[in-house]
């Protein structure tokens, strides 16, 4: 057994998700010289491509188009992006290094925004304090060996991945579908740093793993390429960490995202709650770094690679709903987990985003009742939208003209062959043309139909509408008129306002607090409340027609959401990092919580 090792700390406690396609397309060019880590989407190419052309004219870069259709064009697109990334990042990070201790600087704001509990953060306060001059060079030499760039991640979403074809339509073999066609690219790029997996398993793209000598260590354990899993619980994470490792691949990172209290796509749990979760994972997290390197390490034996280093512990991070400083403490501390995710927020802040004006502004003084839970994925998952995005109004335009669904130019998410012998994307035009016609045709009760009607209309275009305000950013002709969509948590309108990157930063770390004067109950209670409302629509919806099946799962939902309660209840009096008038209020939040769920009624389960 190879021995297990702490990994090194980041320089920062918390991270910025991949968010959309295009808001977080080119984060790391804005704030990882600062030490912040973030997260590229990278499965459209034709975005990543326009980005590059954009960023190499921005840059004074010499430019080469790499044209669809190409030899393997997808893989190299992102490459190509995520080199100027690197090679940007590097350079801006270089003269960071060098700036004034002194005076005002990108180096200073870096030492500034740290945590107060960073060692890095306690020898600059030492330098400021310090007359020695011999000191100061000491100190000062230290601070910039020290000192590092925010990881470039990227993101990868396992459901898309259509397969490719040649100009001519003929199908291209398994490795240059959507999702490893965009795992190729990562591999082959300059960077060290991770691929988060998100949105399920996916055989072929997992397989793929190990043909790519990037993610398999070298003699002292260090791999260039590393890969993160996006989980909801600790059962998924554990049967995907083996199948990977089974196979030499280690997985570095177990991303934990809260099923309903976050943004984007939602994947809700089968009633598990986050706070249960996380416990679990803090349990049994010894347990399964070694499980998983045992069976690397057997893999790697029978790969023939000699590793004699030391293998790294298994990290563990959450995000999904966090949003006061002492939240974010107490996950580090309590569950001791290696970081936090802060996406939903920072669509607020400029400096670390890519959103266009117009929706940034709608963005800054949301209210509740505009963000819902929607049917909008034409993937067929609950996705979370503003009511007031420009690309919401235009579906709605279209209806309200009788023109319902998009162009589809992109075809990321085509899937359904209902209508066409190739796939097509329930969102387009094409698809929603026919289902209107096939519901006219089946003389449903009105009611019915309505509800039909609705859900088959409620599709939108998210391969344009996400990747929108980059086009509209940089001022990008593109084939169609733009309209952004955008996809926040259910904990936006606890801030209103645009922020800079400093006053965000202080936020999480409790120097300031940027939270409106609307109540917050705490994150675990508002996933609750998410959770419990989520189930109470689904009875509903389908309550005059459950089968025994339906009314089991129902049941065994509810139960888990029961014993996430009782947990809660436990858990309250050890957030001792919480003002007494505060846990409080929470114990109330809780108990009225609990009342809610117990109204809920399902059918007497008849036995034969």
């Amino acid at each position: 057994m190879l021995e297990i090792c702490r990994m090194g700390s980041s320089i920062h406690s918390f991270h910025i998700p991949v968010m959309g396609l295009a808001f977080t397309i080119d984060s790391p060019i804005k704030v990882a010289r600062y030490g912040i880590s973030s997260v590229i989407s990278i499965i459209d190419d034709v975005l990543i491509e326009d980005m590059r052309k954009y960023y190499s004219k921005e840059f004074g870069l010499d430019y080469e188009p790499i044209k669809e259709f190409d030899d393997d064009f997808r893989a190299r697109r992102i490459t190509a992006y995520l080199d100027l990334v690197h090679d940007e990042v590097n350079r801006q990070f270089d003269i960071l290094k060098n700036e004034s201790l002194d005076t005002e600087s990108d180096l200073t704001k870096y030492l500034d925004m740290l945590d107060d509990r960073s060692s890095i953060k306690m020898l600059y306060h030492k330098y400021r304090e310090t007359k020695n001059e011999n000191e100061k060079r000491m100190l000062s030499k230290s601070i910039r060996e020290a000192i590092k760039p925010g990881s470039i991640d990227v993101n990868v979403m396992s459901k898309i991945d259509p397969p490719a074809h040649t100009k001519k339509g003929e199908l291209l073999p398994p490795e240059y579908s959507a999702a490893v066609a965009a795992l190729r690219g990562f591999a082959k790029s300059k960077l060290n740093s991770s691929v988060v997996l998100s949105a399920g398993f996916n055989p072929r793209l997992y397989g793929f793993l190990d043909k790519l000598d990037d993610f398999f260590p070298d003699e002292e354990g260090e791999m260039k390429k590393r890969v993160i899993l996006k989980v909801s619980d600790f059962r998924s994470a554990r049967i995907q960490g083996q199948y990977l490792a089974k196979r030499g691949i280690f997985v570095s990172e177990f991303r934990i995202e809260s099923g309903l209290n976050c943004g984007g796509h939602a994947f809700p749990t089968e009633g598990y709650l986050l706070g249960p979760i996380l416990q679990e994972f803090k349990s049994n997290r010894k347990q399964l770094s070694v499980e998983l390197s045992d069976l690397c390490a057997k893999a790697w034996t029978e790969k023939g690679l000699n590793v004699h280093g030391l293998i790294p512990e298994v990290r563990v991070t959450v995000q999904g709903g966090i949003g006061t400083a002492n939240e974010n403490r107490f996950l580090l501390d309590h569950y001791e987990v290696n970081s936090t995710g802060w996406g939903t927020p920072f669509l607020l802040v400029p400096e670390a985003t890519n959103l266009d004006a117009e929706t940034l502004e709608a963005l800054a003084h949301a209210t509740p009742d505009q963000l819902f839970l929607s049917q909008s994925s034409p993937l067929g998952v609950p996705f979370n939208n503003f009511s007031m995005s420009a690309s919401e109004l235009q579906r709605k335009d279209r209806i309200a003209h009788n023109k319902p669904g998009s162009p589809c130019l992109k075809k990321f998410l085509v899937s359904n062959t209902e209508f066409s012998k190739d796939p097509i994307c329930t969102a387009s035009k094409q698809y929603i043309h026919h289902k209107l016609q096939a519901l006219e045709a089946g003389n449903l009760p009105k009611e019915e139909y309505d509800i039909q009607y609705e859900t088959v209309t409620a599709k939108e275009c998210l391969c344009e509408d996400l990747a929108a305000p980059a086009y509209i950013n940089g001022h990008i002709k593109t084939r169609l008129k733009q309209f952004t969509a955008v996809c926040p948590g259910p904990n936006l309108p606890f801030f209103t306002g645009k922020f800079t990157l400093k006053q965000m930063v202080d936020h999480i770390y409790g120097r300031i607090n940027l939270l409106n004067n609307t109540y917050r109950p705490n994150m675990f209670l508002n996933e609750l409340k998410l959770y419990i409302d989520y189930i109470a629509k689904e009875i509903k919806k389908h309550f005059k027609a459950l089968s025994p099946k339906q009314i089991n799962f129902f049941s065994s939902f509810i139960k888990n959401l029961q014993d996430g309660i009782q947990y809660y209840k436990e858990l309250i009096p050890l957030m001792k990092i919480e003002t007494a008038e505060y846990l409080k209020r929470m114990q109330e939040d809780l108990a009225s919580l609990e009342v809610s769920l117990l109204e809920i009624r399902l059918p007497e389960l008849v036995l034969a």
